[in-house]
């Protein structure tokens, strides 16, 4: 494990929460109580936190004065913003904080008032706008990022799930790293908020729209333009992309498909049903060369519709390794990957997981198949056979098969872009999940850490796991499938019947789940069959309960932080 020191841990004791949104808040707060954080609060959100039996520090009891002006005067003190900028690592600041008797906080949860929302509601007059200019949040808000080294700060909602995981994983505590991350959100934040402000009061106040001091509204925002073009230049610096490259990653209003036509096919998902291929062409690309739909057929009858949906699964699955792997895949669910030496030995480990289910399914290699592999892959009845090439004698046999199919695929890169699923009367597009979990990305939850060689069939199982229907449970050993329980309704149901179905032995295998684990009954089943270790995204509300879990068996546990749901 990394030393403390080295990621720059800092325990949690003290939290100031002063939020509008109070979505998900009361959870938050009583997830930091069991660390023993020590809440301060204002108005609004007190008032919430104690409905929800959570104890509260009134921030007055803090500063030594009354909330005043309609709450316009309430966290503007010393004691606050001196507890939020004193660097903990300097001596004058330490000894000033003793002095004045300042406690330092070390995380501020804190939103703004909702001037974005308020000035888009219409009739809106001028005073209701200013009235919801933020004046103390912005100001805790850049004190807190400012002393990022020393403080964390929290501006949304949205990232109260990261942070109670990361919460449990250092026993209380963020590191640097975190903190980083969490500033430079904060700084956006009020960056926008700011420009929000700006246009607004310059297109509604009567001084600024009349007055010649000032140049029309378009001028004056001229200023902004170049703000936007250094901060973008910052955010390039920082997170490696700019304003654009975001508003280029963000969904057209009207996007412009072309489906251009390949060929019919027999029929559909049941023969009643009529169906045809086509590839997508949008403005910004003619076609995707490596798609499958521009993959080759050397061989075989006709593709059907269901041939190309279990194929492109297969084929997206075994690209998903740097290895030279094989998958077969069973209505678009691995019935069996592994990892070989070469394509034979790949291909007989993957059939060894489940040679029942493999018997009409789809074979796909990411290596070109040679003699060897193409004489095992022909020993039973499969419908497709998918490689980026074949070696001319590994052709010959398997164009013996007059029912198999063979495709020649280009070699899929993890290329970014979106995806299309039509539903009854519309489409839902979504980016790609072309995340690829590295080891230095697991974090380690349990008194056990995992071995190299768990840590190697974690990542394999994950792999797997992020191409099987939800909820998915990977059973994996030596970078070989041994059980798979896919798309049921409970996740506890998915480890039975991983287990259940699996022909090799469980015992001594490591587990894969592609989302959090509910409750410790998954891992309490999976344990009954003798698994070392298991990954998981964590950021369930009973982690805790599910590492102990863990720790009760001696089984290792990683978290990813990231979830591959698939439906």
């Amino acid at each position: 494990m990394t030393d403390e020191k080295e990621l720059g841990l800092r325990k949690i004791r003290r939290a100031l929460i002063s939020v509008s949104d109070k979505t998900g808040i009361v959870d938050f707060a009583r997830e930091l109580k069991t660390f023993g954080v020590e809440i301060i609060s204002t108005g609004g959100t007190a008032k919430t936190l104690r409905d929800g039996g959570i104890e509260v520090r009134d921030v007055s009891d803090v500063t030594g004065f009354p909330e005043m002006m309609d709450g316009r005067v309430k966290t503007l003190h010393p004691k606050i913003h001196g507890a939020l900028l004193g660097l903990r690592d300097n001596s004058e600041h330490i000894g000033a904080m003793n002095e004045h008797d300042i406690e330092p906080i070390d995380m501020v949860v804190v939103d703004l008032y909702p001037f974005e929302k308020t000035i888009e509601r219409e009739g809106v007059t001028p005073e209701q706008a200013v009235e919801q200019i933020d004046i103390g949040g912005p100001a805790m808000i850049r004190s807190a990022a400012k002393n990022y080294r020393d403080v964390a700060v929290i501006t949304s909602p949205d990232i109260y799930r990261q942070i109670r995981t990361e919460l449990i994983l250092d026993d209380g505590a963020l590191t640097l790293a975190m903190r980083e991350q969490l500033a430079r959100l904060a700084f956006m934040r009020t960056a926008f908020y700011d420009s929000a402000i700006f246009p607004y009061l310059s297109a509604n106040l009567e001084g600024a729209r009349d007055s010649k001091m000032f140049p029309p509204v378009p001028d004056i925002l001229a200023p902004m333009a170049t703000y936007m073009n250094l901060f973008s230049s910052a955010m390039k610096a920082a997170t490696g992309r700019t304003f654009e490259d975001v508003q280029q990653e963000s969904f057209d209003e009207r996007p412009q498909l072309t489906l251009n036509k390949i060929s019919d096919l027999r029929y559909g998902e049941n023969p009643h049903q009529r169906a045809a291929l086509y590839e997508i062409e949008t403005k910004t690309a003619p076609t995707e060369p490596d798609g499958f739909a521009q993959a080759e057929q050397l061989a075989g009858k006709e593709m059907s519709f269901n041939n190309y949906a279990d194929a492109d699964a297969a084929w997206q699955l075994a690209c998903d390794f740097d290895e030279l792997a094989c998958a077969i895949i069973k209505h678009t669910n691995p019935a069996g990957v592994a990892l070989g030496a070469t394509a034979e030995a790949a291909y007989r480990r993957a059939l060894a997981t489940d040679p029942v289910s493999a018997f009409g399914g789809i074979v796909a290699f990411s290596a070109p198949v040679d003699k060897a592999a193409a004489k095992a892959a022909s020993e039973i009845f499969i419908e497709v056979i998918i490689a980026p090439e074949y070696d001319p004698a590994a052709l010959e046999i398997l164009k013996t098969k007059k029912n198999l199919r063979v495709l020649r695929a280009r070699e899929r890169e993890n290329r970014e872009g979106v995806e299309y699923k039509q539903i009854s009367g519309g489409m839902l597009v979504q980016t790609r999940d072309t995340h690829k979990l590295k080891r230095e990305d697991l974090k380690v939850v349990t008194k056990r850490a995992p071995t190299d060689d768990e840590i190697r069939d974690l990542l394999f199982a994950w792999t797997v796991c992020k191409h099987t229907k939800s909820n998915a449970i990977v059973y994996a050993r030596d970078e070989q499938t041994v059980g798979v329980g896919a798309g049921q309704m409970s996740r506890v149901d998915s480890v039975k019947i991983g287990a259940m179905r699996a022909q090799l032995p469980v015992k001594g295998s490591v587990l894969a789940s592609d989302a959090f684990f509910p409750f410790r009954d998954g891992i309490d089943e999976a344990a009954k069959h003798g698994i070392t270790a298991v990954i998981q995204p964590g950021g369930s509300m009973r982690d805790a309960e599910v590492i102990a879990a863990c720790d009760e068996q001696n089984i290792s546990m990683v978290f990813t932080g990231i979830r591959h749901f698939k439906h």
